[in-house]
């Protein structure tokens, strides 16, 4: 049996002895998992400051004698940052390599949590806001990139994922802790996170994706060596990464325009259709303003939040574990199709409740809610964040991804900013509205995106062009 031979820039060829090959998934290593935690300390990040303007309403109105309206600039102005943040996510990530990009990002949440934190004034507050929103804007978009282009293809999916978990419980603990703590504790416990990852950059590799791009192809074949562990065979993978990225580099640099070539079409239908669709569907409606539909319904508030984050994270780690089994596709079908049906019964709860037809119809608004949230978060919530990751070629992955990201902050922001003018006009139609944008998806799905299950990130995008 052959041993292995040197070729050049330092890429092995094929040893059987060493191959974890075949039909038998190689297992994640320690340097994967320790790398994927520490970028997914940015998600929690991300999540924390989602979920922070909720709790701490009361006691920051109280505190520091805001009004009304100057505590909606401080919740809202946050999606200002992070659409500039995302704009630049791209670019930063491109120039300053993946963990430069996270440690870069995870400096403005830091500046924005400790103004928050020592803030005496509406102004600091809004300052630390924008400057938390730049921060997560970066890193919304480098974190499941960078997961991505260091897992093994058999373990991406339930990997990139964690980022929409991580999210999750970032959210959920700000809702159950900040009942009972101040709201500057709370931003405390917000930036610790901050801490944590701009530590654990230091001891994690760079993406060999991003190396191969950059033309250092030594410090990538020990990036991946690193990765799937010193006795793993990486030759087949190695020279892959190193053949598709030379292919790339014989093109001319990717400007925006470029985007738009018949070649990337796909690719950019797919992405940018997933964002559209996901915010579209009604997720951030719900998630800022759960306690107002509630009510609206006639159910308490306080209890339909809490049901919501009982059901919302043990279906995310469902989708993690099923992401790398079912394949993108079937999950992101089922989740839409759930997504519709939720949507479905909180507007007939709503109906039902102005024809006065059924007393119980509250308990149908939460039946419906909870199938919503439980719904997108197996699926509609990270699967377009990892599709995203994959699809893309390595010489637009940039540009395509700032463009990506910010129509996903920019869905966001009219959604959450219109929802209340939909509701005066009709609370039942906007949750039909809703229903009809996630069946919508279940279509988009079936006919337009790709399954990447099981496939290397040069095999997806060569397909996609």
């Amino acid at each position: 049996m052959e041993r292995p031979e040197r070729i050049e820039d330092g890429f092995t060829t094929t040893d059987p002895l060493l191959s974890t090959g075949g039909d038998t998934p190689a297992p994640p290593t320690l340097a994967v998992v320790f790398s994927t935690l520490v970028a997914v300390s940015g998600s929690f990040v991300f999540g924390s400051a989602v979920g922070f303007s909720s709790p701490a309403q009361n006691g920051i109105i109280k505190d520091l004698g805001l009004s009304v309206a100057e505590y909606s600039v401080f919740g809202s102005i946050w999606t200002i940052g992070a659409m500039i943040g995302a704009v630049m996510s791209g670019k930063l990530a491109d120039l300053f390599a993946r963990r430069g990009a996270m440690g870069f990002s995870e400096l403005f949440c830091l500046l924005g949590w400790l103004a928050i934190i020592f803030g005496k004034n509406a102004l600091w507050l809004d300052i630390g806001r924008l400057l938390m929103g730049y921060g997560v804007g970066i890193i919304s978009y480098v974190v499941p990139v960078y997961i991505a282009e260091i897992t093994p293809k058999n373990l991406r999916g339930a990997f990139t994922t964690v980022n929409q978990l991580m999210i999750c419980c970032g959210v959920s603990l700000m809702y159950v802790v900040g009942v009972i703590i101040n709201w500057r504790l709370l931003a405390v416990i917000g930036a610790i996170p901050c801490i944590i990852q701009l530590l654990g950059l230091f001891f994690i590799p760079e993406s060999p994706r991003w190396l191969a791009k950059a033309g250092q192809w030594k410090e990538c074949e020990a990036s991946l060596q690193r990765l799937r562990g010193k006795d793993a065979n990486i030759s087949e993978e190695a020279a892959e990464i190193k053949e598709y990225t030379e292919t790339l580099q014989k093109l001319s640099e990717a400007k925006l325009v470029d985007l738009f070539h018949k070649k990337y079409a796909h690719s950019l239908i797919v992405g940018v259709g997933l964002m559209v669709l996901q915010q579209f569907g009604g997720v951030n409606a719900i998630a800022y303003y759960a306690s107002s539909i509630f009510e609206s319904a006639g159910f308490s508030g306080r209890v339909g939040s809490i049901a919501m984050v009982v059901v919302q994270i043990p279906m995310q780690v469902l989708g993690v574990l099923l992401m790398d089994k079912s394949g993108r596709r079937p999950l992101l079908m089922v989740s839409a199709a759930g997504t519709c049906l939720g949507c479905f019964l909180v507007g007939s709860s709503f109906l039902l409740q102005d024809l006065q037809l059924w007393k119980s119809s509250p308990f149908l608004a939460l039946v419906g809610i909870l199938v919503f949230t439980g719904s997108f978060s197996l699926g509609m919530g990270g699967i377009p964040w990892v599709i995203m990751s994959e699809i893309f070629p390595i010489n637009v992955k940039g540009l395509a991804g700032s463009l990506v990201t910010v129509i996903n902050w920019f869905g966001s922001w009219i959604v959450s900013y219109s929802f209340n003018f939909l509701m005066l006009w009709s609370s039942e139609g906007t949750f039909f509205i809703f229903s009809a944008v996630c069946g919508v998806t279940v279509m988009f799905v079936a006919k337009l995106v790709p399954e990447t299950k099981g496939r290397t990130l040069e095999e997806i995008q060569s397909s996609m062009t």
